[in-house]
């Protein structure tokens, strides 16, 4: 044995070396499953979605319905201007999906546009209620 270059089982063994080294046939055996199945799938933590208007200039939320003379409570722009619309689009004819006769300037002002309609994007909620007690925010921080 100490003349071959390898020393790995297999190679170049004849075949008594074989049949000496090879462990008796043993049935497989049936693994158990560890711990206990699950009693039902889980469930994701999956975050809620909401519908939003914001301002186009500012972001801020426009819980309101948006009329004529509708106006941001927080920066003061008009908030019936084609910059809120469904139908903006910079690539479009006339910067609009709708079909119009001519261009609306400027953009983020005030107008009567009888096709306006709002923006609304779906977001992620990502804030949590606010807890009701000081002691009760302490105490879910070590939960």
């Amino acid at each position: 044995m100490s003349d071959r270059k390898y020393r790995q089982r297999g190679y170049q063994d004849d075949a008594r070396e074989r049949e000496t080294r090879s462990k008796p046939a043993q049935p497989p055996r049936e693994r158990e499953p560890r711990g206990r199945p699950p009693l039902e799938p889980r469930k994701p933590n999956m975050p809620g979605f909401h519908d939003v208007v914001r301002c186009a200039r500012c972001g801020h939320v426009i819980t309101a319905a948006i009329g004529e003379t509708t106006r941001c409570p927080r920066c003061d722009a008009a908030l019936h201007a084609c910059a809120q619309c469904v139908s903006f689009d910079t690539g479009s004819r006339f910067e609009c999906l709708q079909p119009i006769a001519a261009r609306v300037t400027p953009k983020d002002a005030q107008n009567s546009c009888p096709s306006f309609e709002p923006r609304v994007t779906v977001e992620r909620i990502t804030t949590s209620p606010a807890p009701s007690s000081a002691r009760k925010a302490f105490d879910d921080l070590f939960k």
